[in-house]
């Protein structure tokens, strides 16, 4: 499986972003797909995940009503729209996808990456 994200970007505070990962390959192994997020001299931390069929989706506590993940099988995207962007939002996104069971948060369980779209939040 092979991912790329993109939409990141430059903006301010109270704004919204649109981040898109674009999956290819053996996009039917998929059984869930993540976004996770890596800030300057932090560790990456989980954001939000969604079940590639059914549809449940899962967040962190710190994004929960700002942040929306969705997917579109048909294209074998998946979104995450970003609003109300903090400054501490600022980070690289990456999106990841997994092909066995297992916790959505634990970056362990997710085989596939991309390179991860920079999300810049200026206050």
């Amino acid at each position: 499986v092979q991912l790329l994200e993109s939409g990141g970007g430059l903006v301010q505070a109270g704004g919204s972003l649109r981040l898109s990962c674009a999956a290819s390959g053996r996009t039917f192994s998929i059984i869930n797909m993540g976004w996770f997020r890596q800030a300057p001299g932090k560790e990456r931390e989980f954001v939000a995940a969604i079940s590639w069929r059914g549809g449940s989706t899962y967040y962190a506590d710190s994004v929960k009503g700002r942040f929306t993940i969705s997917r579109d099988n048909a294209k074998n995207t998946v979104h995450l729209q970003i609003n109300s962007l903090k400054p501490e939002d600022t980070a690289v996104y990456c999106c990841a996808a997994a092909d066995r069971d297992g916790l959505w948060v634990a970056r362990s369980r997710y085989d596939y990456w991309g390179q991860g779209t920079q999300v810049t939040v200026s206050s």
